[in-house]
């Protein structure tokens, strides 16, 4: 896939180096140094500044991807730029005035089981600034096919600043505040990063704020902020609601639970970067048999890899519980088994997608794209209410799956009705039998040794029939090319 393949590659390596810091912090440190209690509250407070962030970004960073290729001269693809920047401001600036004013209206109704977080409510605020300002930044790298050190800094950087302070704190160099403060400062320092990395790479001339598409560019952008705010709801509100109605020690446990399973976005997460404007020149150019390649080759390998992660997590479950409670001394958090295999089952779903979202948002259809998204955000709110109270915080995993699950399949069926295109082939197919066939096999596989011997030779038996079978079906041509590439490099 060319320049896709490529900086996916380097897009999938931070990701990975990302999620084993991630997996440190999750798995060992947060629980084992913060306790379960104090997890909770910087679990909440980081998934309501998530929520917020969208509001503040109003979809200028998807904005600048959809339109910027489109701009008939550099002058107005400048003018799309500083636009970017102009209109968040225009609802920071009164949102920020409305925060402080009803500061503590807002912090008591956060605190309501957990008094605690009525200390720390800032953070929500100055996070989603900090965060809304990175990703338009971001944007204007990846219009100029730029994504491997922004996918870097999005990645990797924070989950090795929250590492250092939660050291910082273990070592009692700072406490409670000065971790809270110390992650608003990381977070401020990644975006300054991220400005200087966007402007290295295109500095544009200040030639006005306002563009000759502005009327269009408002349009998508306010359709835009309808999608983001309700796919951060899908995201995050089930943190946001588990704290208010269950023990935070559940929180700590779904919130581990989660983080496995979105081990199997990685490659989406990795190759979303990259496609996303390559799909908007696409549709700009219409250019069908390209968004045809790219739709089937993003979902082939997307599930492909993904596929793979849902075999290695969900044959290794028990083991790796064992395993964390070993090396945490915090028993108790397998109780979230469930959670992971249903949230598995949710991202593989999403894998199989490809890069369907893409092509929705960035086409002439995007007006559909909030009442989706919207749909989904009143679904799993309301599901998450229902299951939560009749099946505990293994309900929330029920609502997500749900409602991820019919409203992709609509995406889906949108598609091709509008484009006449869908993912499926036969090679789709041959792979969800592998994945399906692999992970009930090889359960049937005794092994009796330690959690950890259990989990290596477990994923050593996954890795050799999963590629085997791959490279022997030749699923995908790429994948085989690339595979007797290496090989001729080892043999040389």
């Amino acid at each position: 896939m060319g320049i896709v393949a490529r900086q996916s590659i380097y897009n999938i390596a931070s990701i990975g180096l990302a999620f084993a810091i991630g997996a440190v912090n999750t798995l060992f440190l947060y629980p084992g140094i913060l306790g379960v209690s104090f997890y909770a509250i910087i679990v909440a407070l980081l998934a309501s500044s998530n929520i917020l962030q969208p509001i503040f970004s109003f979809g200028m960073q998807h904005t600048v991807i959809k339109f910027y290729s489109a701009a008939e001269n550099q002058e107005e693809k400048d003018k799309i730029l500083f636009f970017s920047l102009l209109l968040p401001l225009c609802i920071i600036l009164p949102s920020g005035l409305l925060f402080t004013s009803f500061y503590d209206e807002v912090a008591a109704y956060m605190a309501t089981e957990n008094a605690a977080m009525a200390d720390y409510v800032f953070l929500i605020f100055a996070i989603a600034v900090c965060t809304s300002y990175f990703e338009i930044f971001y944007s204007w790298a990846r219009v100029q096919k730029k994504s491997v050190f922004g996918n870097f800094l999005k990645e990797v950087y924070q989950r090795v600043m929250i590492f250092v302070l939660l050291l910082l704190y273990f070592f009692k160099i700072i406490g409670l505040q000065g971790f809270i403060y110390g992650l608003i400062v990381g977070y401020f320092l990644r975006l300054a990063v991220m400005f200087f990395h966007s402007i290295s790479l295109y500095r544009p001339r200040f030639v006005g704020w306002i563009p000759k598409a502005f009327k269009q560019l408002l349009a998508f952008s306010s359709l835009i902020f309808l999608s983001g705010f309700g796919a951060s709801l899908i995201l995050d509100i089930d943190k946001t609601m588990l704290i208010k109605l269950v023990e935070g020690k559940y929180v700590a446990y779904y919130t581990v639970a989660v983080f496995i399973a979105s081990v199997i976005d990685m490659p989406n997460r990795a190759m979303v970067q990259i496609i996303n404007p390559l799909i908007a020149e696409a549709l700009n150019k219409q250019d069908k048999e390209r968004l045809y390649t790219l739709l089937y080759k993003s979902s082939l390998h997307m599930l492909m890899a993904s596929g793979l992660l849902f075999v290695l997590i969900n044959s290794n479950g028990e083991d790796l519980y064992a395993f964390i409670a070993q090396l945490n001394g915090k028993p108790g958090f397998d109780v979230a088994l469930p959670v992971v295999f249903i949230l598995s089952l949710t991202k593989l779903f999403s894998a199989l997608m490809g890069c369907v979202n893409n092509i929705i948002t960035n086409s002439q259809y995007y007006k559909y794209v909030p009442l989706f998204t919207l749909g989904s955000a009143v679904s799993v709110v309301l599901l998450n209410l229902y299951f939560i109270q009749h099946y505990g915080f293994v309900g929330a995993a029920y609502a997500t799956f749900g409602v991820i699950s019919v409203f992709n399949a609509l995406k889906l069926f949108f598609v091709y009705r509008a484009f006449g295109i869908h993912p499926f082939s036969k090679p789709i197919f041959l792979l969800l039998i592998l994945i399906i066939g692999l992970t009930i096999g090889v359960s049937f596989v005794p092994f009796g040794g330690s959690p950890f011997s259990n989990l290596v030779l477990r994923s050593l038996l996954i890795l050799i029939v999963f590629g085997g079978l791959v490279l022997g079906l030749r699923l995908s041509e790429d994948v085989a090319a690339l595979a007797g590439k290496w090989l001729k490099k080892v043999k040389a």
